[in-house]
């Protein structure tokens, strides 16, 4: 998701910026939030958690118990969407890689955005309460908060196997598949078991993030537990 964003911002934004200027510059700058897509040379690694992935292709095999059936035969056939655009056979375990400094200075938009999770939620909360600080317009928020529409094949992934919700690049509740939050809800997960999402309903932010990967599609259990705890308190 985070290439389609990248690109449309190159191709519309009046100053030609990359999504990281224009992230930096537009959200992160304004709302004094600590968060980048690549790593600015100035931030030292030591500031930065190292994360921890699976350690063998054992207990890789291991954790698939937690995957959807249909996604781990999708995994095992070379021809399928999903082993060709998931699957690297050389380099399995690929989560060491980004613990590199090579990694996370690059622009990858789908996966090495890094910041203070507390400051993720921050902004997040700034959407919730639709964006006045951004001076986002307002029936761009009326927008986002609305329900997504479905495909002419409905909400099935065909990559993830499963059924998924997208409405302007937000991943959003689904009663089949992650019914987080409310419907207004929109957010993103991240690989390992990381989520944060905006709540305008509750006019509030969430986020979460660990150093240890996890093997969920979404809904991992730790974050679910934080997410019930958070809930509970409003």
């Amino acid at each position: 998701m985070g290439w389609f964003i990248s690109e449309l911002i190159k191709r519309t934004d009046p100053h030609n910026r990359s999504l990281s200027d224009f992230f930096r510059e537009e959200v992160a700058e304004p709302l004094e939030a600590e968060f980048y897509i690549g790593l600015p040379e100035y931030i030292d690694d030591t500031r930065v958690s190292t994360i921890k992935g699976v350690s063998s292709v054992l207990d890789l095999f291991k954790s698939f118990s937690t995957f959807p059936i249909s996604l781990l035969f999708a995994f095992m056939n070379p021809k399928s969407l999903t082993s060709k655009s998931m699957v690297d056979s050389k380099n399995l375990l690929a989560h060491s890689n980004f613990n590199t400094r090579e990694m996370r200075q690059i622009e990858f938009p789908s996966g090495n955005g890094i910041g203070l999770v507390r400051d993720m939620a921050k902004i997040y909360s700034e959407f919730a309460n639709g964006g006045i600080n951004l001076k986002l317009e307002s029936n761009t928020f009326e927008e986002l908060k609305k329900n997504p529409e479905p495909t002419k094949n409905g909400f099935q992934d065909v990559v993830q196997t499963i059924e998924t919700a997208f409405h302007l690049g937000f991943f959003k509740p689904l009663e089949t598949g992650s019914n987080y939050g409310s419907p207004q809800c929109f957010g993103h997960p991240g690989a390992g078991g990381s989520f944060c999402f905006a709540d305008p309903k509750n006019k509030v932010g969430f986020a979460y993030a660990m150093t240890k990967v996890g093997m969920y599609m979404f809904d991992d259990p730790r974050e679910v537990a934080l997410r019930n705890a958070f809930y509970e308190c409003l």
